[in-house]
C-alpha cells in the first residue's frame, strides 16, 4: 500500500506485545480512558498464554511509526471461534453459513476476554487522526483480504471513536452494558437517598445481614494488596465459573492473575469480605481495575455461600469507596438485571462490523437499523425499572 509521503510513517506488524517497546505503547495508552489496552495487561494476556494460538487467539498487532517513535497502534487478534468476545456473533456466524460463506477466521479488535467499553486505535496527539486511521484500516482490509479473513469487527468501541469509524465505512452495532453514575454524592448515604423507600429499605437489610453473619467487608488498593491475593483470586474466579458448567466464561489462568502483580497492581482494588471466626483468609474476593475516575468491576468469587455476599462485594463496597475517592463512574460488567435493583442504568454500547464478503456484508447493511433498534427498546424498558425515587 502507497503512504502519502507527506505523513512520513511506516507500517509494522507484531505477533506478540513483548516485541513492542512498553514505554512508547504506554506513552500511548495512558492518555486513553480505559485502562484494558495499557501494554502490561496486554502482554500478560499472551505472556499467561490466556491469549495465544492454543486458545484460539493469534495476536497481530499493527503499529505505525514516524522514524523510531511509535505513533498510533491497534491491539488486533485472528480469532478461530467467538469465545470470550461477549458480543454472540453466532447470527452472523449462522448468515455466513447458510450463504456458504466461512465466517473463521475472522480479525477483531478488542481487549481480549474483557467486555468493556473503551476500545479505539492509540493515537499519538500531534497526529492526524483521520489521516492514519484510514491508513490502519488500509492495512487492515489487504492484511484480511490476502488471508482470506472473513471480517475485521472492533468491540465495545469508545464512543466517540464509533463516529470517526462509521465515516469510514463501518457499522455499528448497539449491544447493552450498564453503568453506576456518580451523581455528586458526598456519602453512601446520598446514594440510598436516590432509592424509592421499599429498594432503601432492602439494601440497607443486605447491608445489615453482613454483620449478622459474621462478615467483614475490607478494601486493597495499589501496593496495600498483598502478594498472594492475586493466586487466590483465580481460585475464586475459578468455583465462579464452574457454577455455570459449559456456560461459565474461564479464559484466564493462574498465571494471568498472579503477573498482574508485578507491573499492574497500580490498578487494581480488592474488596475482600472476611468471617470474623475464621482469621485472615478472605471468604469472597472482588478484583476491580481503577482508571483516574472509573472504576471497572473484573472477576469475583466465594468459598461458601452467604447471604446478599455478591451485592455487598461487588456493588456496595466498591460505590462506597468510588465515592470517598472521588470516582465518577463504575461499569461493572456484563449481564445481571440485579444490578439495575442497585442503580446501574442500562447504556448502549457500540462494536464495529465490516465483512469482505458482499452477500454477508449486504445483509448485515440490511438488518442492523432494525436489530440496534430493537436491542435500545430493551435498553429503555430496562431503565424504566430502576427504583428511583424521581
Amino acid at each position: 500500500m502507497n503512504i502519502p509521503k507527506r505523513l512520513n510513517v511506516s507500517i509494522s506488524w507484531f505477533p506478540h506485545m513483548a516485541s513492542i517497546n512498553r514505554a512508547q505503547w504506554n506513552t500511548l495508552a495512558h492518555a486513553l480512558k480505559t485502562p484494558f489496552l495499557e501494554w502490561d495487561w496486554l502482554h500478560q494476556m499472551e505472556l499467561s498464554e490466556s491469549i495465544s494460538p492454543k486458545t484460539g487467539w493469534i495476536p497481530n498487532h499493527l503499529t505505525v511509526w514516524s522514524d523510531n517513535r511509535l505513533v498510533a497502534a491497534a491491539p488486533l487478534y485472528i480469532k478461530m471461534h467467538s469465545e470470550g468476545e461477549f458480543v454472540y456473533d453466532h447470527v452472523w456466524a449462522d448468515v455466513a453459513h447458510r450463504l456458504g460463506i466461512r465466517y473463521f477466521p475472522k480479525m477483531i479488535g478488542m481487549s481480549p476476554v474483557t467486555p468493556v467499553i473503551g476500545y479505539r486505535f492509540l493515537m499519538a496527539p500531534d497526529m492526524d487522526e483521520k489521516e492514519i486511521t484510514r491508513i490502519m484500516l488500509k492495512q487492515i482490509d489487504h492484511f484480511c483480504l490476502r488471508n482470506k479473513l472473513s471480517g475485521c469487527s472492533f468491540l465495545f468501541v469508545e464512543p466517540d471513536w464509533k463516529n470517526l469509524m462509521e465515516n469510514l465505512g463501518y457499522h455499528g452495532w448497539v449491544h447493552q452494558s450498564f453503568i453506576w453514575e456518580n451523581k455528586g454524592f458526598k456519602s453512601f448515604h446520598d446514594y440510598l437517598a436516590q432509592f424509592r423507600s421499599n429498594q432503601r429499605k432492602n439494601i440497607r437489610r443486605e447491608l445489615k445481614v453482613m454483620e449478622k453473619q459474621e462478615l467483614v467487608l475490607k478494601t486493597f488498593f495499589k501496593d496495600e494488596i498483598p502478594e498472594q491475593f492475586l493466586s487466590l483470586m483465580y481460585d475464586f474466579y475459578v468455583r465462579t465459573n464452574a457454577k455455570f458448567g459449559p456456560w461459565g466464561c474461564k479464559y484466564l489462568n493462574r498465571k494471568f492473575f498472579e503477573g498482574l502483580y508485578e507491573n499492574y497492581r497500580h490498578r487494581l482494588l480488592f474488596v475482600t469480605a472476611y468471617k470474623k471466626s475464621e482469621g485472615k483468609t478472605p471468604s469472597a474476593m472482588a478484583l476491580l481495575i481503577n482508571k483516574e475516575d472509573h472504576l471497572y468491576g473484573r472477576y469475583w468469587g466465594c468459598n461458601q455461600t452467604f447471604d446478599s455476599l455478591h451485592f455487598n462485594t461487588c456493588y456496595y463496597e466498591p460505590i462506597r469507596w468510588a465515592i470517598e475517592k472521588g470516582v465518577q463512574a463504575y461499569h461493572p460488567g456484563a449481564g445481571g438485571l440485579h444490578k439495575v435493583r442497585r442503580g446501574f442504568r442500562a447504556i448502549a454500547g457500540y462494536s464495529l462490523l465490516r465483512f469482505y464478503d458482499l452477500k454477508l456484508q449486504n445483509v448485515m447493511i440490511h438488518h442492523i437499523s432494525e436489530i440496534n433498534h430493537l436491542e435500545q427498546m430493551e435498553i429503555d424498558q430496562i431503565n424504566a425499572m430502576l427504583p428511583f425515587s424521581t
